[in-house]
C-alpha cells in the first residue's frame, strides 16, 4: 500500500469491485451488520440502483479499486474506502468529486459510525436530523449531514 492514487469515473463493468469495496468496509465499520446481503445481491444493487441513479467515481491504487463515491444532485449517496486504504486522503478525493460538482450535498450515516462522522464533521458537514432507524433497512439511529460550499469557501 501507499502508491499512486487515481481517480475515475467508473462504468458499469467496474460495479461488481465497487460492490465488494462497500461491503468490506461496511462489515469493518459494523461488523454486527455484516452478512446483511450476499456478494451477489450487493453487486446487483450496485450495477442496477446504484449505477443508473448516480455518478459513481472510484480511487484505484496499482490497479485495484480500494475506494467509491457514489453521488447525484444534493446528495451522497453511497462512500466507503477499503479499510486498508484508509486515513490516506482517499476518501477526501472521493468527496471532493462530489464537492466540486453541486454547491450543497447531504447524506445520511449511522449514528454508532464514529469514523464517518468524524470524517463528515472535519469536511464540513454539519448535522442536520437524526433518526432513530426505523426507515432504514438496517434499523441502525442515524444522523442527517448537509454541507454548503458557500458556507466554507472564502
Amino acid at each position: 500500500m501507499g502508491g499512486k492514487i487515481s481517480i475515475r469515473k467508473l462504468e458499469l463493468a467496474d460495479m461488481p469491485a465497487a460492490a465488494l469495496v462497500h461491503r468490506t468496509s461496511f462489515n469493518e465499520r459494523l461488523p454486527t451488520l455484516a452478512g446483511l446481503h450476499t456478494p451477489e445481491e450487493d453487486a446487483g444493487f450496485w450495477s442496477g440502483a446504484v449505477f443508473k441513479d448516480c455518478d459513481v467515481w472510484g480511487a484505484e491504487e496499482g490497479g485495484r479499486l480500494v475506494g467509491v463515491i457514489a453521488f447525484l444532485r444534493d446528495w451522497i449517496d453511497q462512500l466507503y474506502v477499503l479499510p486498508d486504504a484508509q486515513r490516506r486522503g482517499i476518501g477526501s478525493q472521493l468527496l471532493e468529486v462530489a464537492k466540486s460538482t453541486y454547491p450543497k450535498l447531504s447524506l445520511w450515516t449511522f449514528q454508532r459510525n464514529a469514523a464517518a462522522r468524524r470524517f463528515y464533521e472535519k469536511h464540513g458537514f454539519v448535522v442536520v436530523d437524526e433518526s432513530d432507524g426505523a426507515g432504514n433497512e438496517e434499523k441502525e439511529p442515524d444522523l442527517l449531514y448537509r454541507w454548503e460550499a458557500r458556507l466554507h469557501r472564502l
